[in-house]
């Protein structure tokens, strides 16, 4: 599929955005007037950018060089679909490349090349279900990082593999046993010993999402799920969802 202009999402508010005189790392560019622009719905294997300690996650120079050929010097637009700037200073865009062929919708560019996975916020969530479908083909095809075990989809009824990777935003994939609502919260849980098995948490701000969607999570009880997110402890390793986007429905039953 060609990642153009042609089948992004209608959604955005589109405006100008200028050339891009650098690219930090396979998600993010910076302008020509001083923007650094974070690519939304996406996440890139991560560099170190001067973060002490920090290990370069595999494929991230690579990354970085596909979105470099893709984007520099090139002239882009830039479509916002939810909250504009982070804490970081940064602009919160998608970013259309414009090309001899047309513009080339970078996120879905580099999630079909296998070099980005979809990642998502509560406050910017359009586009998405094209992004997903270009990462399942990529999933599919064994492109890029889906080759590489260190983003391999974790199996939920693996427990201790889970809380190898705390800290690590990871794919979780496994068969809800028990959804539970518990006061302002609702407890996905894919083990019988819930203070060790690996659950998702749903927050009450969360929960209003859901229900602004006309969705009910407690109907995924024995549902198979893919659930992603930081993996954190509490109990167990653990999920929390803050948008529905996190959980693909896989089977219902």
């Amino acid at each position: 599929m060609l990642a153009n202009s042609a089948i992004a999402c209608e959604a955005l508010d589109m405006a100008p955005g200028g050339r891009v005189v650098e690219v930090t790392d396979g998600d993010t560019v910076v302008l020509d007037d001083g923007r650094r622009v974070r690519m939304i719905g996406t996440q890139a294997p991560k560099l170190p950018l001067g973060r002490e300690g920090f290990e370069t996650w595999p494929l991230a120079p690579e990354a970085q060089k596909v979105l470099s050929e893709l984007t520099l010097d090139k002239s882009v637009r830039l479509g916002f679909g939810g909250e504009r700037i982070d804490r970081y200073d940064r602009t919160l865009a998608h970013l259309f490349v414009e090309t001899a062929d047309g513009e080339i919708w970078a996120q879905l560019f580099m999630v079909e090349k296998g070099l980005a996975r979809v990642y998502s916020f509560p406050d910017n969530r359009a586009c998405l279900d094209l992004l997903f479908a270009a990462e399942a083909r990529a999933r599919t095809d064994r492109l890029g990082i889906w080759t590489n075990p260190y983003y391999s989809v974790r199996a939920a009824d693996r427990p201790g593999e889970l809380l190898n990777r705390v800290g690590h935003y990871e794919l979780v994939e496994g068969r809800v046993l028990l959804a539970d609502r518990s006061g302002s919260r609702v407890y996905l849980n894919f083990g019988r010993f819930w203070k060790e098995d690996f659950t998702a948490v749903i927050e009450g701000p969360a929960l209003r999402l859901f229900e602004a969607d006309g969705m009910d999570p407690t109907v995924l009880e024995g549902a198979l799920v893919r659930i992603r997110g930081w993996v954190d402890d509490r109990d167990g390793p653990r999920i929390e969802i803050t948008h529905p986007e996190q959980i693909e429905v896989l089977a219902t039953r």
